[in-house]
């Protein structure tokens, strides 16, 4: 079940409201949180039922290690806590790793030795790298005492919570049992439910329009293994970069608009990133949830800035090698995340030499670094991200009476070169996208939709947000949305 689908809109999202909020007003809160959690299961199950018992064991083990961390239950078997850590960690780790990076391992050793080693291909279950994570938190915060109350029924729902399930954020204990305690947010608030709403709608046009738009062209030129021109190959790479920026920012304002409904804040996850003036501030506005994972519990207890300069580039570079790996099992993502690793150790560097950029240039230098790693990001293959990067630096191509169309004749064919003699070819045959990336540039540049929510809710904005609910649905109902990108990691 996806938050893109009429089914979610209209009949999942309002049953699970209307039932919760019914249980808490007879007062069976515990019933509600019951409710919540068996709802979010029916999300989960509607993907693949199959890997419903993987879930929850996860949830009985985890739950079951955490609340042996309590200090009543802690007395006795003090010397061991670190080790039963340790323990659990790993085996959230271990399960991890056997899904997620089992086959890549195998493909790997064959190269490597030659051999044919032929196993079934394991499916990634949806969500894994996520409930994981929030998981390990859980368990690294139980440990540290900051958990302050175990209650199974609170604990499912803290992981199954379907509104973050799937892809994010990543959260903390804290963070959520205490609103899901709180009287405040047992009866509708209508400020929430308007609030929810609109960011909902506007994620859901992110999404479906401008996100599923520039798909189109980016998979043209990632995926059909032709050699690009100097603007079908810049295309290409931007296409991909806002399909993801739309993408990831449409499904976080989704999941913070259906959260909402249910007086649940959950933590900003995306904050204009693209706005970025340099690559730390980047990694403080993108999936700013796994940033913070990776800072707290992978770059701090590897030694994080209270060591030697060296141990710190090292750290920085062990801590994006690793993120890079998260997304999924690919000497790609390994790639991008060395890339972005060794950009935060030059930052740091550029800053300990006391030297400063203009904004604008330093604007400029760090958007194209990101739109440039994001082609090893989005390759399936070295060959291919090569591809895409050599065009992109074929700027003597652009005079080419040869033109790339990276829209395959989606929009206009060939026709759109001759409308526009004026211009050089590979410009004319690209005018549609050139034009939407523009309007793209033009978009981030504004206030992002949490900024907008948080303003008074005028008559104006909402109207302006039911439109764009009715054009994202009408979308849906012609054709048919993609599965979000992070949904894949």
């Amino acid at each position: 079940m996806l938050f893109n689908t009429p089914f979610f809109v209209f009949l999942f999202l309002p049953v699970s409201f209307i039932v919760y909020f019914w249980l808490n007003q007879k007062r069976l809160i515990w019933v509600g949180k019951a409710w919540l959690v068996a709802a979010s299961l029916f999300f989960y199950i509607s993907w693949n039922f199959a890997y419903l018992p993987l879930l929850l064991g996860s949830i009985v083990f985890n739950y079951a290690i955490g609340s042996s961390f309590s200090k009543k239950k802690s007395k006795n078997f003090r010397f061991s806590r670190r080790l039963i850590l340790i323990f659990s960690i790993s085996i959230n780790l271990i399960l991890l790793a056997y899904f997620k990076y089992f086959n890549f391992l195998i493909d790997n050793t064959n190269v490597i030795f030659s051999s044919s080693i032929d196993i079934p291909k394991i499916v990634l279950p949806l969500g894994i790298s996520f409930f994981t994570f929030t998981q390990i938190a859980y368990l690294v915060d139980s440990y540290k005492g900051e958990v302050k109350e175990y209650n199974f029924i609170n604990y499912a729902l803290f992981v199954t919570y379907f509104p973050h399930l799937i892809a994010g954020p990543i959260l903390h204990h804290r963070e959520m049992m205490s609103q899901f305690d709180s009287r405040w947010s047992l009866v509708v608030r209508y400020r929430n439910v308007l609030s929810g709403l609109f960011i909902f709608s506007v994620g859901l046009f992110k999404k479906v329009i401008i996100a599923d738009t520039f798909s189109v062209w980016a998979n043209f030129g990632f995926d059909n293994g032709i050699n690009l021109d100097f603007v079908s190959a810049w295309c290409t790479s931007l296409s991909y970069t806002f399909q993801l920026y739309f993408d990831f920012s449409g499904y976080c304002d989704m999941a913070i608009g259906a959260s909402l409904l249910f007086n649940i804040w959950l933590p900003i996850n995306f904050n204009s990133p693209y706005k970025a003036l340099n690559i730390k501030e980047f990694w403080r506005k993108w999936h700013i949830t796994l940033s913070r994972f990776l800072k707290d519990y992978l770059f701090i207890p590897l030694g994080g800035n209270r060591c030697s300069t060296i141990h710190i580039y090292l750290n920085l570079m062990i801590t994006f090698i690793l993120g890079g790996l998260w997304h999924g099992a690919s000497w790609m993502f390994v790639i991008w995340g060395t890339l972005h690793g060794l950009a935060l150790v030059t930052h740091r560097l550029w800053n300990s030499l006391g030297f400063y950029l203009p904004k604008p240039i330093a604007w400029l230098l760090t958007f194209n670094f990101i739109n440039f790693t994001w082609v090893f990001f989005r390759a399936k293959n070295l060959d291919d991200a090569l591809r895409i990067i050599i065009g992109m630096t074929n700027i003597n191509s652009i005079l080419n009476h040869q033109a790339t169309l990276t829209s395959q004749g989606t929009w206009g064919g060939t026709s759109s070169v001759y409308l526009l003699e004026w211009l050089p070819r590979t410009l004319a045959a690209n005018i549609l996208c050139l034009i939407s990336v523009l309007l793209a540039f033009y978009i981030i540049s504004q206030k992002n939709s949490f900024e907008l929510m948080k303003e008074r809710l005028s008559n104006r904005k909402l109207s302006a947000a039911f439109l764009l609910f009715c054009i994202a649905m009408y979308s849906i109902m012609i054709t048919k949305s993609q599965v979000f990108l992070y949904f894949n990691f």
